[in-house]
């Protein structure tokens, strides 16, 4: 199974903004950790964006490639309909 791991807004910045909150773990070792923990079963690639645009261009271009999309969007959570308009047009499933 070919999966599609999508990290939002800042994201990029685990391990240096406010550790006492977010703690030490950067984005690459939460990468490395789904690496690990999954790789017997899927093939996984991962995509991570400040940017809203790119992120639903991501979504776009994986009907065709992908079977499954997990999407830790970030800040985007809060207010992005455009992303939320991506996720319900998508024929890839979301766990």
């Amino acid at each position: 199974m070919k999966v599609l791991v999508i990290n939002g807004p800042n994201l990029n910045m685990l391990g240096n903004r406010e550790p006492h909150i977010y703690g030490n773990a950067t984005l690459d070792d939460l990468i490395s950790f789904i690496k690990d923990t999954f790789r017997e079963n899927f093939e996984i690639e991962f995509f991570q964006s400040n940017h809203e645009g790119e992120i639903i261009d991501k979504l776009h271009e994986a009907n065709d490639t992908f079977d499954g999309i997990v999407i830790n969007p970030g800040a985007f959570t809060h207010y992005s309909y455009a992303i939320y308009d991506a996720i319900k047009s998508s024929k890839v499933a979301f766990p």
